[in-house]
């Protein structure tokens, strides 16, 4: 009984930390502190930009600008624009939206300075696009940006007049191209004041906001990232991820230069991705806190560095379920697997069963790919969905592949306790992906180097037995099982629709952790469980089917 309790004080501790991880603050209210970000106040400049859809060239896309000249007025900037013409792809795109052959309009960039107490000092650029896709208001798709950054000057010069001039670089025609952007870092006149670039996006309607992005020598600038934010997110897994992704924000253009980057976005509310429903009411006003929250710290971090962070060796970066930012070089994971390995190699000497665990595993990872990827093809293949529908499907295909990998885990953990040959067994693969991993992405390889260095203490404690051995396999199994949890929404809300296999990743780490603490479970009580747990997953399936298109896709996606 004892090892049941521990198991599910294992799970619920593991939910806990996955909800706290993955839940965007509470709002600020309109009256909170001057010198504190608040979303109810940015939420007024979010309502009166997002009114209707605004792309560029457009008389709303005027009204915009016209609004958001005055505001930074207000707020005591130097307001200036920037005119260009767009180029063949961006005319293009925006001749299909608008129906018009004969679309022409510049491009029009909105650049304010606040003046700080040394003018010479290399200025902080804050980012954001003001135009929209044809069709969506974009109350999250840029708006919940600019607003975050209006709402973060007013809270710096509330704090008092900066050091640094603080320059804000509201771009147009984003959604074409990023046509504004590429006009500006091509060689404005601001280019040589610039010391630190901060981007802030969004693809979709709510959720955290995630540091997912930086400038190539991140250490410096990811240290000062950690020492300034207090409730953070963000992980040095997602920059890679992000790299290899044919995606693009402002930020590209800004990547090539000198300066310390930043990028900023949430993803969650999908489904609301360049939408006619993304409407100020719909936007999650937790994620505007979460993100104004983030830039208005680091950007007063940032004011007060001197120097500027340099460049430095990219470093491994992690929030610890947004209590904190975890940092380390990462040649430190070569040392980790070492000890790994060792740690392993002791702990399982003189067991049996360590080839079984290896094969079990191996199993796990190919069940749960082979078995998501045929999931999903099932569910959205030949039913007309586009890349809208597929967005708006996440979070079903959260649900199945739920079903499908938990009772893939069921399966796997069996039911008897494994010994530690058979745990240290089912290691072995992930160990050696991990290898590969340190040595082609060592960034993003943390997210096997730290599961395996805990779990080859867990079983080095457990070999020399006592109670430490007990703390040791639930707080590893917790940390391990809470990050992969995590780490599996993200990958989902990020590239679900297209590649669910990557949840079989997370599953496998969460499974050598929680072999340790298994307790074991009744033939009949697995059967029962695995099925409904199937049951769940084919449920989805046939629900998104069943139901393909979603009344949220953009207006200028094709079907099919």
């Amino acid at each position: 009984m004892a090892a049941i309790v521990r198991f599910l004080l294992v799970l619920a501790a593991a939910a806990g930390l996955t909800i706290l991880a993955t839940t965007p603050p509470a709002p600020r209210p309109a009256d909170a502190p001057a010198q504190d970000f608040s979303a109810a106040r940015a939420m007024r400049d979010v309502a009166a930009i997002s009114a209707a859809p605004h792309p560029t060239g457009t008389a709303e896309n005027a009204r915009v600008r016209a609004y958001l000249t005055a505001r930074m007025a207000a707020l005591g900037m130097e307001v200036s624009t920037r005119t260009a013409a767009l180029d063949a792809r961006g005319l293009k795109r925006l001749r299909q939206w608008s129906g018009d052959s004969q679309a022409n309009p510049p491009l029009v960039n909105l650049i304010g300075v606040l003046p700080g107490q040394d003018r010479q000092a290399p200025a902080i650029l804050l980012m954001a696009h003001h135009d929209t896709v044809w069709g969506s208001p974009g109350a999250a798709d840029d708006t919940a940006g600019v607003a975050s950054l209006l709402e973060t000057v007013r809270a710096l010069k509330a704090r008092g007049t900066p050091h640094r001039d603080i320059i804000v670089l509201l771009t147009d025609g984003e959604e074409l191209g990023l046509e504004g952007a590429r006009a500006f870092f091509a060689g404005d006149p601001l280019l040589a004041r610039i010391g630190a670039v901060v981007n802030v996006e969004a693809r979709g309607g709510g959720g955290r906001t995630t540091l997912f992005q930086t400038g190539k020598g991140n250490g410096a600038a990811v240290a000062l990232f950690a020492r300034a934010v207090a409730r953070p997110a963000g992980t040095s897994l997602s920059a890679y991820v992000y790299s290899v992704l044919p995606n693009n924000t402002d930020l590209t253009e800004a990547l090539p230069g000198p300066w310390p980057a930043y990028n900023f976005a949430f993803i969650g509310r999908p489904g609301l991705y360049h939408s006619p429903m993304a409407t100020p009411a719909r936007l999650d006003q937790g994620a505007v806190q979460d993100m104004g929250a983030q830039v208005l710290a680091l950007t007063a971090a940032l004011d007060a560095a001197t120097p500027m962070p340099p460049r430095a060796p990219d470093v491994v970066f992690f929030d610890l379920f947004g209590l904190a930012t975890l940092v380390y070089p990462a040649w430190l994971g070569w040392l980790m697997l070492g000890g790994a390995a060792l740690a392993l190699g002791w702990a399982a000497r003189g067991t049996t069963g360590i080839g079984r665990g290896a094969l079990r595993m191996l199993g796990l990872i190919g069940a749960a790919a082979v078995g998501l990827a045929l999931l999903n093809l099932l569910a959205l293949a030949g039913t007309g969905a586009n890349y809208y529908d597929r967005l708006a499907a996440i979070p079903v295909i959260e649900v199945m592949a739920a079903g499908w990998s938990l009772a893939a885990l069921l399966v796997f953990l069996g039911t008897r306790p494994p010994g530690r040959g058979a745990t240290a067994g089912a290691a072995l693969p992930l160990l050696a992906l991990a290898l590969v991993a340190q040595a082609l992405a060592p960034t993003a390889a943390y997210l096997l180097v730290l599961p395996l260095t805990l779990l080859a203490l867990t079983l080095a404690a457990q070999r020399r037995g006592g109670a430490l051995a007990d703390i040791v396999a639930t707080l590893g199994a917790i940390f391990t099982a809470a990050t992969m949890l995590t780490m599996a929404h993200l990958l989902l809300q990020g590239v679900g629709p297209d590649f669910p296999g990557t949840a079989a990743l997370p599953l496998a780490l969460m499974a050598m952790a929680l072999m340790p603490v298994w307790p074991g479970l009744n033939a009949r009580a697995g059967r029962m469980a695995t099925l409904a747990l199937l049951g769940l997953a084919l449920g989805a399936t046939l629900w998104l089917h069943t139901h393909p298109l979603a009344a949220s896709a953009a207006v200028y996606a094709k079907r099919g």
